[in-house]
């Protein structure tokens, strides 16, 4: 049983960065001992990688949702390949260059004719055959797609989003439990690497612009893209609004976690922002669990990093392929720190890159998870500013019964409808209907009106 002090939101962090600083010590210490039986040392790392791809399926979809045949047919990934065919032309008989080459016993030289040979032909076919990886795209999209049409169905769709509900609840139990592994599997992991590299140096350089990139690409997209498109839609200063949210994203930034951060975010909505009480409570919610555009441009970064580190070159149906598989598994990603790590193996079993690499950036995985948080919490909270802006007319006071301050035009017309109000004064009392007064109306069923 962990301490009580380990067990808090920031003990998985410790605990990580603590592994991750063993593990490496570890590794540097057993680099020049030439172990033999290395493959045992790094057991315990692999141990966790089984654990992980254990939860990609149950993660994406459920096995027993479909008949048998039609998992069978989303499951297998098809495609199709070059097969090269070669023609070898002969050689030409006749000379086609004819070259002086100087002799010493000849002053004019020794003539040379050379035959020209033409370079192969490459003709390349198509053949139909399938992939070894599996096809994760293609769960994503049938699993989209059956979450789409059950929701169409109604009443006949809810016993089964129920199944799935309660599968996904009990993966998510699951993940929770396994991440407390993380810790003890990243030291082995992290040191069996170390001993596996060539030159740790080169490396090094490596994670570091590799890190700079995920950060470049993390303000880029929270500092320059997100303010575009809120200023495009509602024509309003950005800075302004996200100056409201600094103490969810500082947050954001110590937690790691969405989820943690949600009754921050929401009440700097109500207060700082004055967005409407009702948009507030809708869209949070929902964007913390499926809106992780930070977590997206991580993992998609990270699987181009782990293809050039192991020298596989990316073509574009691939880059497409981890685009898209990116921004779908991140949908699915818990709201909790590090679980970026378990969907990050789905994105790279898409392109068939080695899902035990993912080793190579948990030494800086903890401090990138903070600020992708942060991102992803931003994209949230701006989502609900637009999401108010576009609904002004349908909510002009929020939930309290205050008027939305957030939209100007909405406010002044309250006041002013206010101030006409208090001009007029209340209007005369009027007596009561005819009809609504007791001596007129008949009594009920075994009642009496009192007497007088």
């Amino acid at each position: 049983v962990l301490p009580h002090r380990l067990r808090g939101k920031n003990g998985l962090l410790t605990l990580s960065v603590v592994a991750v600083l063993t593990g490496c010590t570890l590794g540097f210490t057993l680099r020049g001992t030439q172990l033999s039986t290395q493959i045992y040392f790094s057991f315990p790392g692999e141990l966790l990688m089984r654990m992980l791809k254990m939860l990609i399926l149950p993660l994406i979809t459920s096995r027993n949702m479909v008949p048998s045949n039609l998992v069978e047919a989303t499951f297998q990934q098809y495609k199709t390949d070059l097969i090269p065919i070669l023609k070898v032309p002969t050689k030409t008989i006749q000379p086609n260059f004819v070259y002086v080459v100087p002799d010493d016993s000849d002053p004019k030289g020794r003539t040379v004719y050379l035959e020209l040979t033409p370079p192969p032909e490459v003709i390349y076919k198509t053949s139909p055959g399938s992939s070894q990886q599996m096809n994760v795209l293609g769960i994503v999209i049938f699993s989209a797609t059956m979450g789409l049409l059950l929701g169409r169905m109604g009443e006949r769709g809810a016993p089964l989003i129920s199944v799935c509900q309660c599968i996904n609840e009990c993966v998510m139990k699951i993940i929770n439990a396994a991440v407390w592994y993380f810790p003890f599997g990243i030291i082995f992991l992290v040191a069996g690497k170390i001993l596996d590299m060539q030159d740790p140096s080169t490396l090094g350089k490596k994670l570091g612009w590799y890190g700079i990139t995920v950060l470049t690409g993390l303000f880029v997209h929270g500092l320059l893209l997100l303010p575009l498109f809120y200023f495009i839609l509602t024509r309003k200063n950005p800075f302004r609004y996200i100056r409201g949210l600094l103490q969810a994203m500082v947050i954001a930034l110590a937690t790691s976690s969405s989820s943690a951060t949600l009754p921050i975010t929401m009440k700097c909505l109500l207060e700082n922002c004055h967005v409407d009480r009702q948009i507030a409570r809708f869209v949070l919610p929902v964007g913390a669990t499926i809106n992780m555009d930070g977590t997206a441009l991580y993992e998609a970064v990270a699987a181009i990093f782990i293809a050039q580190v192991n020298d596989y070159e990316l073509d574009f149906g691939q880059l497409v392929t981890i685009s898209i598989t990116a921004t779908a598994a991140s949908i699915g990603a818990a709201g909790i720190p590090q679980a970026g790590l378990v969907t990050m193996v789905i994105v790279l079993t898409s392109v068939g890159l080695p899902p035990d690499d993912i080793t190579l950036i948990v030494a800086i995985d903890w401090i990138l998870d903070r600020f992708r948080t942060m991102i992803n919490v931003l994209g949230d909270a701006l989502a609900a500013g637009i999401i108010a802006h576009l609904c002004r007319k349908d909510f002009p006071l929020s939930g309290a019964g205050k008027v939305n301050m957030f939209d100007s035009t909405t406010a002044k017309r309250s006041k002013q409808q206010l101030k006409g109000d208090r001009a007029v004064g209340p209007g005369p009392v009027l007596p009561p209907a005819a009809a609504d007064r007791p001596s007129d109306r008949p009594p009920a069923a075994g009642c009496s009106w009192p007497t007088r």
